[in-house]
């Protein structure tokens, strides 16, 4: 590519190098199962602040926010006001739970409230959740260093996931929080980086680039309308709410964090440091976009390409004439993830590029990494170790847990793979973790809120809540004769109206029960 030189080479394939020894720098602790799921409890909160903060902030954000912010507005930063609100009820209620029952796993109390098949349900659908986020981050990672690079998007999805098992199979938890420490401090000065280079190259500066994003209403956060059936403010504050409360209440990912800390108010303000830290930045990212678009409303020609490169995407083989017209009808929402790549490529000037790169890698390699020790670890746990093999050897459950950590980083690069020819890449991890993640929500408050609620009525609301995320995410089982029977609500609903299914459902049939109901705990 145009910039692209042997000196970006080298300080990506060193950055690379230097993550994969501090897997080797910590694997020297890892002699047991408490130090690679949990650090033994030894890291500080702000540390694990960071390193939820790092995970956050993965390539999904690096090049989805952006992309949506060129392509739409600002509606998608509703997401992230969510966030405190998710916080406070974590900090105050599910911190302290986690705490007192001292077990790693994060969906171990979902049996002794209903019994095996709900720990396991909710392990099936975490499971599903980080394959989906995982696939989405290497394809985000494999799209940017193809449009800088040229090399194919399967060569860099394997050589970036070999690293990534690499270190995280060595260095356990503790290298996975320290290394994504570092990383989170890194993707966030290239992140101002390119800003930097952004704004500098438009005449006027940034009274051009909100005058720009005025005209065009580029600031907008959504309508403000009562309408579930449309991406409002009120939808995205809504799902977001819920998904940052799957992700700060039970994802294993953070739920594991939590256990690493030295106290249960030290891993309650790793929670506050990851939100006051992420909502800056996630406005970051909307403001790079947003310049991105007056970027181009002065500099035209840098899209010529980016749209001939979608054109061709989706009519492959097509002539160049009609590829000149479909380029030229694309609306920006079709190829707003591949502007930043595409001005990356073109404008950053050498040896600098490499060091953002670096910045875009560790947001990949951060996310990837939580996302393979905390699935491994359930996996061990909840499945191996609770059905087939309980009475395993510490030294047993350790290589358990380190040959399942790799083939999560291959199933997820294999997932990866699958996403290619995605249109939006955080549209489509929304909307995956949106079925995934209201699947497990409801039958979690369920059994935190509900203590009256037994096993007849979770496994009933759970039946009933799974069919209505179903009628809501695959309308196309109703055939169109009967399409006044599709769900009218928009898409990031799922996960809010899936979690109150099954959540109320249980609630309202544990009122009418005549006799007790057993219940576990």
């Amino acid at each position: 590519m145009k910039n692209f030189s042997t000196l970006d080479v080298v300080i990506i394939a060193a950055y690379l190098v230097a993550m994969v020894l501090t897997g080797l720098f910590f694997s020297r602790k890892n002699k047991n199962v408490s130090q690679f799921t949990k650090a033994s409890g030894s890291i500080p909160g702000w540390a694990i602040g960071l390193s939820i903060y790092a995970t956050f902030l993965s390539s999904n954000t690096f090049l989805g926010v952006p992309g949506k912010a060129f392509g739409t507005n600002w509606n998608a930063f509703v997401f992230s006001i969510s966030m405190p609100f998710a916080a406070w009820v974590a900090a105050k209620y599910f911190v302290p739970f986690y705490r007192k029952t001292g077990e790693v796993s994060a969906y171990s109390h979902l049996e002794h409230r209903f019994g095996p098949w709900a720990r396991t349900y909710a392990v099936v659908c975490f499971l599903l959740t980080q394959l989906a986020r995982i696939g989405s981050i290497f394809f985000g990672i494999a799209l940017t260093l193809q449009a800088i690079t040229g090399y194919s998007m399967f060569s860099i999805m394997l050589v970036t996931g070999i690293c990534i098992i690499l270190y995280t199979v060595f260095g356990g938890m503790e290298a996975v929080i320290w290394t994504e420490v570092v990383q989170g401090i890194i993707k966030t000065i290239g992140a101002f980086l390119i800003l930097y280079l952004i704004i500098k190259d438009i005449p006027g500066g940034i009274p051009q680039i909100i005058d720009i994003g005025m005209q065009d209403d580029k600031f907008s956060l959504g309508s403000f309308a009562p309408d579930l059936t449309a991406s409002t403010f009120w939808v995205v504050l809504l799902y977001g709410f819920f998904i940052n409360l799957n992700n700060f209440g039970m994802d294993q990912n953070y739920v594991q964090r939590y256990h690493t800390a030295t106290s249960a108010e030290a891993a309650s303000k790793s929670i506050w440091v990851c939100v006051w830290l992420y909502l800056p930045a996630s406005l970051l990212f909307f403001v790079i976009g947003t310049c991105l678009y007056a970027y181009a409303h002065v500099h035209p020609e840098i899209l010529s390409g980016v749209r001939l490169q979608v054109a061709a995407e989706q009519f492959p083989g097509a002539s160049a004439a009609k590829l000149n017209e479909v380029a030229a009808n694309l609306a920006p929402n079709a190829y707003g993830d591949k502007v930043m790549p595409h001005f990356m490529a073109n404008k950053i000037p050498s040896g600098l590029l490499g060091l953002i790169v670096s910045a875009i890698l560790s947001a990949a390699m951060s996310t990837i990494s939580s996302g393979m020790n905390a699935s491994a670890t359930v996996f061990s746990l909840d499945i191996v170790k609770r059905y087939f093999k309980p009475n395993m050897t510490d030294k047993q459950m350790l290589w358990l847990l380190l040959s399942t950590t790799a083939i999560v980083g291959v199933l997820g690069m294999g997932t990866g793979i699958a996403m290619i020819g995605v249109k939006s890449l955080l549209d489509i991890w929304w909307e995956l973790s949106g079925i995934f993640a209201g699947a497990m929500l409801g039958l979690f408050l369920l059994g935190i809120i509900s203590r009256k609620a037994g096993n007849a009525e979770a496994v009933t609301a759970t039946i009933i809540g799974v069919l209505v995320i179903i009628w809501m995410s695959v309308p196309s089982m109703i055939p169109d004769h009967l399409q006044y029977l599709r769900s009218p609500f928009h898409k990031s609903m799922v996960i809010v109206i899936g979690t109150l299914a099954i959540f109320l459902i249980g609630v309202l049939l544990t009122r009418f029960r005549k006799t007790p109901a057993k219940v576990h705990a």
